[in-house]
């Protein structure tokens, strides 16, 4: 790369990050693209690996094979230990790479409020290693099972506990109920999977908080027939290795469980606050940058933060919410500004177009806002297999799920449930 092209480095190879780079596919740059892990992940199918409806190679593409005919990229794997703001320098391990645009893109984490100590216990679903994880302690609830003599120790094993009414955890209690009574029907000889009892604990008054209160109450409808117990108004206290602790009103109430799940919270990366060491009260508290309203840092134009740590309240007063779409119109939007001021053009401030919000409850059964159309069922289902068909990188894993979706659902079947993860000898 010559060294007198605009010099872009991106942090981030996730929706944001490489929707940018895409963006820059003809610009005038140098790019340097900088992830920890060497692929790009569709997150929001993360569930369906930890249930086994897919495998992990399915939902990630390696970003150098995605970026392999953009030449203006450079993709380097490694994890960002500086970033030197005056100097305009990111340092990976020894090596610092200086830089004309900064793009941060580093996306968020599992956010447990404070009790670190429930991780080890209950996984949330934001890595691969998550899902495998879920996974492994999903169907290995069900084999411990079969060998239990105890009738209480064995219906702990099959009780499973979500924490969290958002669409990961409705999207995750839907998937089990599948893989209850049906998926694994005639699987076991000295156990019915069928019954087994599946808890959504959510602390607010509704799951699906973010939809109308009608789609939210279709969806517990749905749940409810696939043999879910919502529990709303109840806000998880305390999780151990025998199950959890909730507490409604001033009423506690034991779930003995074998399997809790995370899917209560997110906090932005800890990128953020190495970004704003000098200046902490651009932070809030949930970790994300408060940007200004063409997406930079405060006082430094030409650092950008997008996704999901970013806090974007120029619009609505709220934050946008941490999903794909917002990602991807952040990072093609501070492309799109690059390019202009390279050409001497001016970018109007960032305008995020709502394109609508789906989760899918189980098989044949989803939610869909679009703000002028609300609806759910069977048909919300498809446009929700569609679009994230479309969110996946590559024709190649496209194909493959759409193929897998399609044997799944005449089937019932889910052929990635392999325990690749050890449950410990005392669950």
């Amino acid at each position: 790369m010559s060294e007198s092209l605009h010099r872009v480095i991106i942090i981030g190879g996730g929706f944001g990050g490489l929707y940018a780079a895409k963006a820059l596919r003809k610009a005038p740059v140098e790019i340097t693209l900088i992830d920890k892990r060497n692929f790009h992940l569709l997150q929001p199918l993360l569930y369906q690996v930890a249930t086994g409806g897919l495998s992990p190679g399915d939902i990630a593409a390696p970003l150098r094979y995605i970026l392999k005919h953009q030449r203006n990229v450079r993709v380097m794997l490694g994890e960002v230990t500086a970033i030197d703001i005056p100097r305009n320098l990111v340092s990976i391990a020894q090596l610092a790479l200086p830089f004309d645009t900064l793009i941060v893109a580093t996306g968020a984490e599992n956010h447990y409020y404070g009790n670190d100590q429930w991780e080890q216990f209950a996984p949330g679903l934001k890595t691969i290693e998550d899902a495998t994880s879920c996974r492994g302690r999903i169907f290995g609830a069900f084999e411990l099972a079969e060998r239990e003599l105890d009738q209480a120790r064995r219906q702990r094993l099959m009780t499973f506990v979500i924490v969290g009414g958002g669409p990961t955890g409705v999207e995750l209690a839907g998937a089990l109920a599948e893989i209850a009574h049906d998926t694994l029907k005639n699987e076991f000889r000295g156990i019915n999977p069928a019954e087994s009892q599946i808890y959504l604990v959510e602390a607010s008054p509704r799951i699906l908080s973010e939809f109308p209160s009608s789609l939210s109450t279709r969806a517990t409808s749905t749940l409810d027939r696939l043999g879910v117990q919502v529990l709303t108004n109840h806000r998880v206290v305390g999780i151990d290795r025998h199950g959890a602790d909730l507490i409604e009103g001033n009423a506690i109430r034991r779930i003995e469980a074998g399997t809790v799940l995370w899917g209560a919270g997110i906090r932005a990366s800890s990128l953020g606050q190495l970004l704003t060491k000098d200046n902490p009260s651009v932070i809030d508290r949930t970790g994300r940058v408060k940007v200004e309203r063409d997406l930079s840092l405060p006082g430094h134009p030409d650092i950008f933060v997008i996704g999901d740590l970013a806090n974007f309240s120029h619009q609505t007063g709220s934050p946008l919410p941490p999903i794909a779409p917002v990602a991807m119109s952040q990072g093609k939007y501070v492309a799109r500004l690059v390019n202009d001021r390279l050409h001497g053009r001016t970018t109007p401030p960032f305008h995020y177009m709502n394109k609508g919000i789906l989760a899918t409850i189980g098989r044949a059964a989803a939610v869909a806002d679009f703000g002028w159309i609300r609806f759910s069922g069977f048909t919300a289902w498809v446009l929700w297999l569609f679009v994230h068909l479309m969110y996946l990188a590559g024709f190649e894993n496209r194909f493959l799920v759409f193929i897998q979706w399609a044997w799944n659902y005449l089937t019932f079947n889910r052929t990635a449930w392999l325990i690749t993860t050890a449950r410990r000898k005392d669950q």
